[in-house]
């Protein structure tokens, strides 16, 4: 018997919402990258909401990606935060600080490392806070129930799976290549801004992707690979921009201080040669999903 979108789309959701729930335990008991878990199934499943929108009644669709964008605000504060300490730590254990005064290293430390790791512990409480309010028992509940009975529009999800999950998936591929196209000719300015825009198209199509995956097989596991390559080489410029730019503040607030910023701009220098080596592997892994 064919599989009918409604049918594809609920296992989908169920997959997902399963993934949230799973995190919550392992995020109250702070277990290591439980919030990035979270995080990425929160953000699934507003991914799928927004590609799948046209299968879901809008009043409740809209409604529940709210109250998913409150919750992956707050898991993205501490998210943030614990990848910067991460990345920091990782420069400050590198040859870029060999032969640094100890005090100094000490210092930069405590600005760099210290200041993120007190950040995500009081990120994390809020969380924690979240977890338990009234307003995420409510959202957890309304998942629970959306696993079985979600607020499908009937007469658009009768039809074959394999012909609704199509049209999702090359409509994602298409905005995201408009994307692109128009990156060609971005001035320098909005160049970093469209880059993080094509950033989130290509995690919108690998989660299209993903989720037909059962439905339409290799061709959706393939697109939604090339989805990811693009998504991963991205973020990881993300990363180092914004790690460049977060050193480059605790500098300013180092100078303040009458402290030392030579280490700084070093890490900072570094930072700045990693974006641009991400960055090299853009035009390729972009022409992957944009063919001329």
């Amino acid at each position: 018997m064919t599989a009918t979108a409604a049918d594809a789309l609920i296992a989908a959701l169920g997959e997902d919402v399963d993934r949230l729930l799973a995190a919550e335990p392992e995020v109250r008991a702070d277990a290591w990258d439980s919030v990035h878990q979270m995080r990425v199934a929160t953000r699934r499943l507003r991914s799928v909401l927004k590609s799948y929108r046209r299968l879901f009644r809008r009043g409740p669709a809209t409604a529940m990606g709210a109250e998913l964008a409150w919750l992956a605000g707050l898991l993205g504060v501490a998210r943030d935060a614990e990848v910067r300490a991460e990345r920091f730590a990782t420069l400050l254990d590198s040859d870029l600080v060999a032969g640094s005064d100890p005090a100094v290293l000490d210092a930069v430390t405590q600005r760099l490392v210290g200041a993120e790791r007190a950040r995500y512990q009081s990120a994390h409480a809020e969380v924690l806070s979240a977890l338990d309010s009234d307003r995420y028992r409510t959202l957890r509940a309304r998942l629970s129930r959306w696993r079985s009975t979600p607020p499908l529009r009937k007469g658009r999800v009768d039809g074959p799976a394999a012909d609704a999950f199509t049209t999702v998936m090359h409509r994602d591929r298409e905005r995201l290549a408009r994307l692109i196209r128009t990156e060609v000719t971005a001035t320098p300015d909005k160049r970093i801004e469209l880059l993080h825009d094509i950033r989130k198209g290509a995690k919108r199509l690998r989660y299209s992707c993903e989720a037909a995956a059962a439905v339409l097989g290799e061709p959706a596991r393939e697109l939604g690979a090339q989805a990811k390559r693009l998504q991963t080489v991205l973020g990881d410029h993300r990363d180092a921009v914004e790690s460049h730019e977060a050193i480059l503040a605790r500098a300013a607030d180092a100078q303040a201080a009458g402290e030392e910023a030579a280490l700084y701009m070093s890490l900072a220098d570094a930072e700045d040669r990693t974006a641009g080596q991400h960055l090299a592997r853009y035009p390729a892994t972009a022409a992957a999903l944009s063919p001329a």
